[in-house]
């Protein structure tokens, strides 16, 4: 006999609360496999992506805040 055809049998004479139990074991094997099969972080290309959008980021804040201040300006010669 198969371990499928094993387990299918097992099954067969559980009550729902024990197939409740071995439905949240089922869940937990899958979501275990799925977290196993997920890729790792590379943490130097993560520090280096990091960086190079820091630096842009604050070349965008720089950039608005000159706007900001011009319309400042403008609005107190109004």
């Amino acid at each position: 006999m198969s371990i499928k055809e094993q387990v299918i049998q097992e099954l067969n004479v559980l009550s729902e609360a024990e197939l409740e139990r071995v439905a949240e074991y089922l869940a937990f094997l899958k979501f275990q496999a799925r977290a196993n099969s997920m890729p790792t972080l590379d943490e130097p290309q993560l520090a280096a992506w990091y960086a190079e959008f820091a630096e842009e980021d604050r070349e965008l804040a720089e950039e608005d805040l000159g706007d900001y201040f011009e319309n400042l300006v403008k609005e107190d010669t109004q």
